[in-house]
């Protein structure tokens, strides 16, 4: 392990500390909320103009594989920036360029997410009244440790691999859940409406009392409007909290099965999630089990419903769902024939979705073992070679 400090690493841009016109289509304008664990998300940044990318850039233009890291509110978030984007830094956002004779620019992203520098980052945190920040004049002298350039290089491939494997599950998971949509919408364009009160059959989740220690902390999901609207694809496969089996068989807590599906009806109102194992979830919420409406079609159905309603409350107020409400979303009037139909095409599109979004929470969780131990020189690339094989990347 060599001994440096930041700025061995590379060079320390920032960019300018104001905000151009936002437009519809040009150069990227990179905002904080691009960063999102370690990729780069530019359908949350903005465009700029001609005139103003050229003005914006003047300090430094991002190019390939410069490290892209946020130095106020979000800190720790970073991603390398991609090849054939034109974009500049927006507030809040510098850049590392990487002296690829000291290091790799993929292992230098797994390094700053890593454990170990998400410390030195919190060590040096400056806390202001309204905002956390890094300073970017003391940062380059900030001390590090990194393994020799070979090494690097397979830390960075191993980690790299199960990325990669993730970002294949999460594009499948996207064309999959497009198409279902698809289906759906293309089924039931024609159909009659009908109250969504006469099909289907809304439960009030329960929430165990917090003062009762005995009934958190356990093994049963327990699902909270916070593990809905965060859910990958709508899938619900992990909650935040969790309940004891003595909260399920003596509260209001029961869980649901796995298929079933559940929307936020107060707070973030219209969130709709269907589970992938079964789960508990709190009262603030209404659950609905599959039963003559099978699990894809149930999902498809609260979701279009739930998005229509808030559609036409555009500019009024669609504060809370109540079992009054359902009286008047929609539910498509399906025959025995055209139920089945639907649910054969969108059943397995909606199965590969879940498929995915569960792999790539094993995957994860993989990366994110591996990654701490890598970096600290604690498990060799050899061992983490053999975990990889049996992770099937």
């Amino acid at each position: 392990m060599s001994e440096l400090t930041v700025s061995d690493l590379g060079t320390l841009y920032d960019g300018p500390h104001a905000t151009p016109t936002r437009i519809e289509a040009g150069p990227y304008f990179l905002n904080i909320s691009s960063l999102n664990e370690g990729r780069l998300d530019l359908q949350q940044s903005d465009h700029v103009s001609e005139t103003d990318f050229v003005k914006w850039t003047k300090r430094v233009e991002p190019a390939e594989s410069d490290l892209l890291f946020s130095y106020e509110t979000r800190l720790g978030e970073a991603a390398l920036m991609p090849a054939g984007i034109r974009a500049c830094l927006g507030r809040r956002m510098a850049l590392i360029r990487p002296d690829r004779a000291v290091i790799d620019p993929n292992f230098l992203l797994y390094f700053y997410l890593s454990p170990d520098f998400q410390r030195i980052i919190e060590q040096h945190t400056i806390h202001g009244a309204t905002v956390n920040r890094i300073s970017l004049s003391t940062m380059g002298s900030w001390p590090v440790r990194i393994p020799g350039l070979p090494e690097q290089r397979a830390i960075a491939e191993i980690l790299g691999a199960l990325d990669d494997k993730i970002a294949a599950n999460t594009k499948l998971a996207a064309t999959a859940s497009e198409l279902a949509g698809l289906v759906f919408d293309q089924t039931t364009t024609s159909l009659d409406m009908r109250p969504m009160s006469e099909v289907l059959s809304p439960l009030l989740g329960g929430t165990p009392q917090r003062s009762r220690a005995e009934y958190w902390d356990g093994n049963q999901l327990w699902a909270s409007a916070k593990d809905i609207t965060g859910a990958e694809f709508g899938v619900i496969t992990d909650t935040d909290e969790k309940i004891t089996q003595l909260a399920v068989s003596s509260t209001k807590a029961k869980p649901l099965p796995s298929g079933s599906v559940i929307l936020t009806a107060r707070g973030t109102v219209g969130a709709v999630a269907r589970l992938a194992a079964p789960s508990s979830f709190n009262q603030s919420c209404y659950g609905f089990v599959p039963g003559k409406v099978p699990p894809g079609v149930l999902y498809f159905a609260v979701l279009r419903a739930t998005q229509r309603a808030k559609e036409i409350a555009h500019g009024s107020v669609f504060d809370t769902i109540t079992m009054k409400t359902f009286d008047h979303l929609p539910f498509p009037k399906f025959d025995d024939a055209a139920l089945s139909s639907v649910e054969s095409r969108i059943g397995p599109l909606l199965q590969a979705v879940a498929g995915s979004v569960i792999e790539n929470a094993k995957l994860a969780t993989t990366r994110d073992a591996l990654l701490p131990q890598l970096m600290s020189g604690k498990l060799r690339v050899k061992d983490a070679e053999t975990v990889m094989e049996k992770a099937g990347v």
